[in-house]
């Protein structure tokens, strides 16, 4: 059972879309790499889902989703300030929550366990929020993401797109998830209305 709920709604919604799905990928700097300080870097990170659709070609092939399931939700402009050391930001430094994209040693690890796992190093990043705040097209254009993850695709997936889609696509079917039952209780009871998908 995945433990987080965002990550729950992340997986179901990309099955629906026809991707398989993989959790909790660990990653960490490789012992070799030249900024590697085995007491910062020795605990692996990981990243929440990895979905694989062997029907689909290029970065849609492989989506990796980062959840941040923050209930005040996710304020792209200021975490990227925080990231460019523009703005302070909280008391654990914001590339903790985003090494992969801002840590050369932690980069490369990430997209060698995304090459290991998929067999491809162009994919589709998506970080997962609940709501989310400001301009999220700058991440990808950020020089700093995009030399870390060239070739990629990166991007938000906010809980309201995933959740119309949850909502669009089940039908009387017993859901596999127990997020995707809720939905469908809560569709069957009129307390949520099913939305058109656009």
């Amino acid at each position: 059972m995945k433990e987080d709920v965002l990550e729950q709604i992340v997986d179901d919604y990309l099955q629906f879309d026809g991707y398989f799905t993989r959790h909790n990928v660990r990653f960490s700097p490789s012992r070799d790499h030249d900024g590697y300080i085995a007491s910062e870097d020795s605990v692996s990170s990981d990243v929440d889902v990895v979905g694989f659709n062997p029907r689909k070609r290029g970065r849609a092939r492989v989506v990796v989703v980062s959840c941040k399931a923050w209930q005040s939700g996710f304020d792209a402009n200021a975490k990227l300030a925080e990231l460019r050391d523009e703005k302070k930001g909280p008391k654990r430094p914001t590339w903790k929550h985003f090494r992969e994209l801002w840590i050369p040693k932690w980069s490369d690890a990430f997209r060698d366990a995304i090459f290991d796992l998929s067999g491809q190093r162009n994919f589709t990043y998506l970080i997962a929020v609940t709501t989310l705040k400001g301009d999220g097209t700058a991440w990808g254009k950020d020089p700093t993401i995009a030399k870390h993850l060239a070739g990629c695709t990166v991007g938000f997936l906010p809980l309201e797109v995933m959740w119309r889609r949850m909502l669009a696509e089940l039908k009387e079917t017993p859901a596999p998830s127990e997020i995707g039952r809720l939905a469908q209780l809560l569709k069957a009871a009129d307390l949520t209305p099913a939305p058109d998908v656009t």
